[in-house]
């Protein structure tokens, strides 16, 4: 390729699921898709790891073939689609939030390649779908642990950019925290990049010294300072506590396989993709999830937790989605 970037071919054995998809892995038989993954940062972190294992899963399972490019930089990314593209992909991912109006101008010069973009925007055309990051259900079941063991009531949150995508699950895992405790008081720093751990750190240390004792870590690196200064934290999108023993005691879980099975589904039935692919990452269907260290946390936390997830998953409760800025 022409463009500086680090392109690799998915091993196959390297790949692992912590959820089974509700819609069904496809069978082998049926035609595999040729998917091209163009990851603006390295497949290791937080969010693009989630793409990144689910397309390693379809692979494995026979669903589809896939490459990918990591490190990506927004002056090469439109180039990269287009290199893909008349490679014959049938369907290339990506992420166009730093390069909305050239990555919907690529797809537009490509009409039979699918794309799929996280992306602030709408579908385009029969052939740009969207998608957007939902683990803010979980996120709002981690606010109800965090707000019943907050000592001072004081709870920070650790962010990339005010984005809606960043800005709901803050607002999420607030609500949450409000629900069981209407006194609470919240901190709020964004760290103007999307991997940049020591400065997540940072951010994060800042607040305990303003008085939070429980961050919500929506940026690797937050548990780093939680675990320095000896308060608890919150991870998302990963499983942060096997890293983070005694510190991290909830994550807000996002599990990207549904998606790629919808999307998959619709080029193998000829549909067109230009839709908004969102409601996959929802928890009813297996989107998104909580995870915690049940020893950590008191039983009757729980329980109230526990309630309000049944009634998430059955549609009884919807957390609202509210992708202000949060103050």
């Amino acid at each position: 390729m022409s463009f500086p970037l680090s392109r690799r071919r998915f091993l196959a054995a390297t790949a692992s699921m912590t959820a089974l998809p509700l819609l069904g892995h496809r069978a082998l038989a049926a035609e595999k898709i040729k998917v091209a993954g163009i990851h603006a940062s390295p497949v290791e972190n937080a969010w693009n790891s989630r793409v990144h294992e689910a397309l390693g899963a379809a692979a494995t399972d026979g669903t589809i073939d896939y490459v990918f490019s990591e490190g990506v930089s927004g002056t090469d990314y439109a180039r990269a689609m287009r290199e893909f593209a008349e490679q014959g992909v049938q369907l290339i991912w990506g992420e166009s939030y730093a390069v909305e109006t050239e990555a919907r101008q690529v797809a537009a010069d490509y009409p039979d390649t699918a794309f799929l973009m996280g992306s602030s925007g709408g579908p385009s055309g029969d052939n740009f779908g969207v998608f957007g990051t939902r683990n803010h259900e979980a996120a709002y079941l981690s606010g109800m642990l965090a707000g019943a063991l907050s000592k001072t009531n004081v709870f920070g949150s650790v962010g990339g950019y005010p984005i809606p995508e960043v800005n709901l699950l803050i607002n999420a895992f607030r609500m949450g925290v409000k629900e069981v405790n209407p006194d609470a008081r919240f901190l709020n720093g964004f760290i103007g990049t999307w991997f940049d751990p020591p400065k997540a750190k940072e951010a994060a240390i800042a607040q305990i010294d303003a008085g939070a004792d429980i961050l919500f870590g929506e940026r690797i690196g937050t548990a780093d300072g939680a675990k320095e200064r000896g308060v608890r934290a919150i991870g998302s999108l990963i499983d942060y506590t096997p890293r983070y023993p005694g510190t991290v005691f909830a994550n807000a879980m996002w599990y990207y396989r549904p998606t790629v099975d919808a999307i998959v589904a619709d080029i193998q039935a000829g549909n067109p993709v230009g839709r908004d692919y969102t409601e996959y990452s929802f928890m009813k269907y297996g989107g998104n999830d909580i995870v915690y260290v049940e020893a950590d946390i008191p039983a009757e936390a729980i329980a109230a937790m526990e309630a309000r997830r049944a009634e998430i998953k059955s549609g009884a409760f919807e957390v609202p989605i509210d992708d202000k800025e949060p103050v």
